[in-house]
């Protein structure tokens, strides 16, 4: 589905696309590396659980958002991969763990 022509001269970084490493040019962004390495959807609708993909990889869309480093929700098409780079599939909305917040009181 997404191949790109070899270029046998650009250096390589290696990072890892959920859970399996994987060798990438290091100029490529998390989204387009998640999808050379097969992965067919990056991320779940939070509001139907339907699978979503990387769609206009220039960041005007957001269907690309997925867990980078731990960070959940970031726009993957706009990230430049890097030596360790954790990219993971996002499985739904992300997780407000953390916050402080507060049911409104019902009179």
């Amino acid at each position: 589905m997404f191949r790109k022509l070899p270029d046998p001269a650009a250096p390589t970084v290696t990072v890892t696309v959920d859970g399996r490493p994987f060798s990438v040019a290091a100029h490529e962004t998390a989204a387009s590396a998640a999808l050379l390495a097969g992965m067919t959807a990056t991320r779940n609708s939070p509001v139907t659980g339907e699978p979503r993909a990387p769609f206009c990889m220039m960041g005007v869309c957001y269907e690309c958002l997925m867990v980078i480093d731990g960070v959940a929700s970031r726009q993957a098409c706009l990230v430049p991969v890097a030596e360790g780079m954790r990219i993971e599939r996002q499985p739904g909305a992300r997780s407000l763990a953390g916050l402080d917040i507060e049911e409104p009181a019902h009179v």
